[in-house]
């Protein structure tokens, strides 16, 4: 994209969200990789959601602890680090045929994944001064490499096979560089937008505020919630697919595309609904929307399967960026904290309910497997109902 385009103050903000895509395309490929693993290795539902767990436990236990490194200390140079760890483990998954040294690299790109988060978000907010617009756009940036993961995924391995699994660290390669960038364009003068990513922000601009820190558990329970459908979709939405469709892989890579790709309409469209309602409103709404949507995934078959999905993937995201911006108002001593658990960990913390379903699943079903989530929306919706608006410390709203 031309210069012109991007201005000095927004360039930051749009270095990270492109370094984001790279980031996080880890997070959508593990759950990609899940049917070719069960394919060429014979691994069990159980086995496959395993490899998500992998994924997804130690980062779920150590997010808040990088969240709160970082509240004390400047750590920028996670981001580059962070993104390649992220990278490579996803690439060694392939080449180990033992399932245990699968199980640990798969780990590895989760540690790698929950270290980037908190210091991304916290450069995040200082970029964005506060606009619920721009951190929408942050946040689409790895909402677009959820996307991409089941294309990249497929591209390489159903061409190469999973030997061919050394090639998915392109991306982290890329992504470490943009990180590198937009650490450098948030230190240059011109950036104006606010303090380095590690520092912390100014007084005079940002008063220190009180943690809130019953209204962050509320809105951590709902975004628990969130997140167990997601991974729970994420990790076998592509083998339902295949199922009540009868299309074959290609309908399973497809419905995982959607759930990916709507987000990217989803985050979007939080940042501007948000501006114009208000945040509770439009995170209460998705939750609801998310319900029926959920339904419609588990019940309808045939290729209408595909348009639930999308509703399911809207409604999911739509809050998005907004348990970010929410988290981060009600805890604004603690931005790294809060980052971590609602940017990072309302994706990791769903992988730890991934064998529940798996085991459901080889026991009975997939239908009878994913049919407990349809009400989990309805339980996040439930928590968020007592939640307040927190005060806006700093920057504009838009």
């Amino acid at each position: 994209m031309s210069n012109r385009l991007i201005t000095p103050a927004a360039r930051p903000i749009a270095l990270l969200a492109v370094g984001h895509a790279c980031v996080d395309v880890y997070q959508g490929a593990v759950a990609a990789l899940v049917p070719f693993l069960v394919s060429e290795r014979a691994y069990t539902y159980a086995a496959a959601s395993g490899i998500v767990l992998a994924a997804t436990l130690l980062s779920s236990v150590v997010q808040p602890l990088f969240g709160a490194l970082t509240d004390r200390w400047p750590l920028p140079w996670l981001l580059p680090v962070s993104t390649l760890a992220g990278g490579a483990g996803v690439a060694l998954a392939g080449v180990t045929d033992s399932y245990g040294l699968t199980l640990a690299v798969v780990a590895v790109s989760g540690i790698g994944v929950a270290a980037y988060h908190p210091e991304a978000a916290r450069a995040a907010r200082a970029a964005s001064r506060g606009s619920h617009v721009a951190m929408g756009w942050f946040s689409l940036g790895g909402n677009l490499g959820f996307a991409a993961a089941p294309l990249m995924v497929a591209a390489v391995v159903a061409t190469g096979g999973l030997g061919a699994s050394p090639l998915l660290v392109v991306p982290a390669v890329a992504g470490a560089a943009l990180c590198a960038a937009a650490l450098r364009a948030l230190a240059a003068p011109s950036s104006a937008a606010a303090p380095a990513p590690g520092a912390r922000a100014a007084p005079a601009r940002r008063p220190a505020g009180r943690d809130d820190w019953r209204s962050f558990a509320l809105l951590s329970g709902a975004i628990a919630c969130r997140s167990v459908v997601f991974v729970g979709l994420s990790a076998f939405i592509a083998l339902y697919a295949r199922e009540r469709t009868g299309g074959g892989d290609a309908a399973g890579a497809f419905a995982l595309f959607v759930l990916y790709l709507g987000g990217a309409v989803g985050t979007v469209a939080g940042g501007r609904l948000a501006t114009r309602f208000g945040r509770l409103p439009v995170v209460r709404w998705s939750y609801g929307l998310s319900v029926l949507a959920v339904a419609g995934v588990v019940l309808v078959p045939g290729p209408l399967l595909h348009l639930f999905v999308a509703l399911t993937s809207a409604g999911l995201y739509v809050p998005f960026s907004l348990h970010v911006t929410l988290g981060q108002d009600y805890l604004p001593r603690r931005v790294g904290t809060a980052g971590g658990v609602t940017l990072g960990l309302a994706v990791s913390v769903g992988g730890i309910a991934s064998p529940a379903v798996g085991a459901l699943a080889d026991a009975a079903s997939l239908q009878a497997a994913l049919a407990p989530l349809i009400a989990l929306p309805a339980v996040g919706w439930v928590l968020l109902r007592p939640l307040k608006e927190p005060a806006r410390l700093e920057g504009p709203a838009g």
